[in-house]
């Protein structure tokens, strides 16, 4: 057992050296890009009714529908840095689950206006105005108190035994590899769906599904290391945050804004409130 953890460990070290490296940003970036113009080119050709049929039926002929599908792209690398960041300090994975999410309000917003027609038109704008706006405020509260959020950040060691430490960082490792599959497998079966038979993109809605039960069995795990009620509070009120962001996804666009907001304040306020815990308990 301890053989395949410690290989499981290896592999997951390799992933992540691999994921940070520049080049792979370079090339992650010139992939988005191009998927970009593809996705301009290909709807073109079918507004042009250049494309035969099953083609024809799934690719859309509104033009903005390409902005959706290139932050949709960008969202699946993001993820797999989240994925790879699991294994970090938990604050530093829960502030990468709502950088995820502000980039989905983002997305919502250009979803709304993807579904708009082609050439615009001001009467319909005004109409879907409130959903295009709701979801970019909402994503920028939450980029400006991520700014805070990552400023009141100690990133003081919980675990004080240098073999336990270890462990834990181990599990944490495994878990993360095993939630990079389950992301990679739904992201293909969603991608294959949609591709068949038009079935609407929920990778992230239930990989988040999947994080919920990920940061409650941290939470479970991490008691055999430290029983302090304030880590204990502040990992369980994280997990909090996450169900908030997954309620976000099946909300209404304003509601779903309202509920990431007051999800990251709601961080914010346990990690300040954790910091003065963990500093008198340190004295």
């Amino acid at each position: 057992m301890i053989s395949i953890l410690m290989w499981v460990e290896r592999l997951f070290d390799y992933l992540q050296a691999q994921w940070q490296k520049p080049r792979t940003h370079r090339v992650i970036g010139s992939m988005i890009t191009a998927s970009f113009i593809f996705a301009l080119g290909i709807i073109e050709l079918n507004r042009q009714h250049l494309l035969s049929s099953p083609l024809n039926v799934f690719i859309p002929t509104n033009h903005l529908v390409a902005i959706k599908w290139a932050f949709t792209f960008s969202l699946v690398f993001e993820v797999i840095s989240l994925i790879l960041s699991l294994a970090e300090s938990v604050s530093i994975s829960v502030g990468k689950q709502f950088e995820i999410f502000s980039l989905v309000l983002l997305r919502d917003a250009f979803k709304v206006f993807s579904h708009l027609n082609e050439p615009l038109v001001w009467k319909e704008i005004k109409q879907a105005l409130p959903s295009i706006v709701a979801p970019a405020i909402g994503a920028l509260f939450i980029f400006v108190i991520l700014g805070f959020y990552y400023k009141v950040q100690h990133h003081a060691p919980v675990i004080k035994d240098g073999q336990s430490k270890a462990t834990f960082i181990l599990l944490k490792k495994t878990m993360a590899l095993i939630l990079l599959i389950s992301f990679i497998t739904i992201s293909l079966n969603n991608l294959w769906g949609y591709l068949t038979k038009g079935q609407p993109e929920t990778a992230f809605e239930i990989f988040f599904t999947l994080l919920i039960f990920s940061d409650v069995l941290i939470v479970l795990i991490s008691l055999a290391y430290s029983t302090k009620y304030c880590v204990v509070f502040r990992n369980s009120a994280f997990a909090v945050a996450t169900l908030c962001i997954r309620l976000g996804f099946i909300a209404p666009v304003i509601i779903s804004a309202l509920l990431g907001v007051g999800a990251v304040l709601f961080a914010l306020g346990v990690t300040i409130v954790y910091n003065k815990f963990a500093l008198m308990e340190g004295k």
